[in-house]
């Protein structure tokens, strides 16, 4: 077998693992009583998944105030439609909107920096209407002038660097990324999300890409993280090729932990989170917790 071959099928077959053996990946986690630090669901739906997990976390009024404004950060970087799990899920997306506003949000926004043009990214990911016809306000991220320069005093590789007005200004964010393959970073969850509340991504290229991604999750820590692992891209990532890339995992993972949360996706999508650089230095600056033996978590099939 060739080494190419051999590498996509062992990708192939940890991913398959996890798909099969719901929350075998995740290890028996802390066993604490109470609330959850980690929410693990499995459904039929990523809507369905996600009323069952914010459920365990005492609703989206645990983390909402009425009147206070809402970022939801999905993950709307590229041009493809739904299906090819590029970005995320528009139900989901609408979901958690539609919740904000129940909850009396004083104003809910949704937006990212793409990386295609942002009218094609809105459009063909079905993200905008959705969003919209939800009652947030879907606003670009890609102009200059909506981003202003802050201080990064824990940041060891980004001390500043620009971050949108809105993400600076909310009093909740919530971040709501796809589990994918990246081929710079070896995984997109939520830690990479953020990226695209920065103006300049190509400095983070130059420079540590992976201390960059950790230095810049404690410029806005979420107050929540939901990561959309219902169909998931197994190859090819960021962007994909074609629907080979992509498997029906029926996953979704809640968190505040945003090192625990992306500590738990890197185990389905079938990669060891030592792989993953930012994942260990998000630890180091405090972030949250690798060893999901010391996390409460929450297993639920809905």
């Amino acid at each position: 077998m060739k080494r190419r071959d051999f590498l996509k099928t062992a990708v192939a077959a940890g991913v398959a693992g996890a798909v099969m053996s719901p929350f075998r990946c995740l290890g028996k986690g802390s066993g604490q009583s109470g609330a959850p630090e980690l929410v693990a669901v499995r459904g039929p739906d990523p809507v369905t998944m996600y009323k069952r997990g914010i459920e365990e976390l005492g609703g989206i009024v645990s983390f909402i105030k009425k009147g206070q404004s809402v970022v939801v950060k999905p993950n709307i970087g590229w041009a493809r439609l739904p299906k090819y799990a590029a970005n995320t899920s528009p139900q989901l997306v609408e979901a958690i909107v539609l919740d904000c506003v129940k909850a009396g949000a004083g104003v809910v926004y949704v937006l990212d920096h793409t990386c295609n043009y942002w009218k094609n990214c809105y459009r063909n990911s079905g993200i905008e209407a959705a969003a919209e016809q939800a009652g947030a306000k879907v606003v670009p991220g890609n102009s200059h002038s909506d981003y202003r320069k802050i201080v990064i005093p824990r940041g060891k590789a980004l001390k500043n660097a620009e971050m949108h007005r809105l993400v600076l200004d909310c009093d909740v964010l919530i971040n709501v990324p796809v589990l994918k393959n990246h081929g710079g970073a070896v995984m997109t969850s939520a830690m990479k999300n953020l990226m695209g509340t920065v103006w300049d991504r190509k400095y983070f290229h130059s420079t540590d890409l992976n201390q960059c991604i950790a230095d810049w999750v404690t410029a806005r820590v979420p107050d929540l993280n939901i990561i959309d692992a219902y169909n998931m891209m197994r190859t090819h990532g960021p962007r994909g090729v074609n629907l080979d890339d992509v498997v029906n995992a029926k996953f979704q993972l809640l968190s505040k932990d945003i090192v625990a949360i992306d500590t738990a996706a890197a185990k389905i999508l079938g990669i060891k989170p030592e792989k993953i650089p930012y994942i260990a230095k998000g630890e180091e600056l405090g972030l949250g917790r690798t060893d999901l033996k010391r996390v409460s978590i929450r297993r639920i099939v809905a």
